[in-house]
């Protein structure tokens, strides 16, 4: 008998995308458990073990029950499982549209061209900067996004240079930055991109703006 795919999963909830060019859209939430990252203001630290092993085929299932078209696939760190670039393979064989959320720090060149990859850059004050996977950056799509969370203004100049360094405005669709929830003034980042003219888009995370930093939104 052939050996059954599985992935371990934390939870599979349906909400609004709270960040990304899809902000505000109806999604189905795949987040699987673990990562190999420690960042500190980690707000999923709950994914980082536990969770339950799920067939890929009952995963699929469960995505279908929702009617939606969207679909993200996030952690934790989805990468850390090898399995993970199945399940990408296989939602978007079923048409939803899908992205993926990644650390930056395990490698995306297996991750199916349909989907559209959320790249987290890690800035200095997330801990993990020396973390960062840099040969990553050449396999991004012009589809795909780079996410910074700024914690301070050292990390706001940090990656404004990596900005430039990576010529990151020409090589992907948006580039996100994201104050660090209860770190950083949403009024101070916005004062310095407005002031910088910078081409960036700002996000706030919808969802904890409606429902609270709490799991399942």
């Amino acid at each position: 008998m052939a050996a059954i795919d599985t992935l371990r999963i934390t939870e599979i909830f349906f909400s609004l995308q709270g960040e990304t060019s899809t902000v505000g859209l109806p999604t189905v939430f795949i987040r699987l458990t673990g990562c190999p990252l420690r960042c500190q203001y980690c707000d999923t630290a709950y994914a980082f073990s536990g969770g339950e092993i799920w067939p890929l085929t009952q995963i699929l299932e469960r995505v279908a029950s929702y009617g939606a078209r969207y679909v993200t696939v996030t952690g934790g760190e989805p990468l850390a499982q090898a399995l993970c670039t199945k399940l990408l393979m296989q939602l978007c064989d079923a048409d939803y549209q899908v992205s993926l959320e990644t650390s930056g720090a395990m490698d995306i060149r297996d991750v199916d061209s349909r989907v559209t990859t959320i790249l987290d850059l890690k800035t200095p004050a997330s801990l993990e900067c020396d973390r960062n996977l840099e040969s990553n950056i050449g396999l991004l799509k012009a589809v795909d996004q780079v996410k910074f969370v700024i914690c301070d203004r050292r990390d706001y100049d940090w990656a404004k240079a990596k900005i430039d360094q990576f010529d990151l405005r020409d090589r992907v669709a948006e580039i996100l930055f994201s104050p660090s929830f209860n770190e950083l003034s949403y009024a101070d980042l916005a004062a310095w991109i407005l002031q910088d003219r910078l081409a960036v888009r700002m996000q706030l995370q919808l969802h904890k703006i409606i429902w609270g930093d709490k799991p399942g939104h």
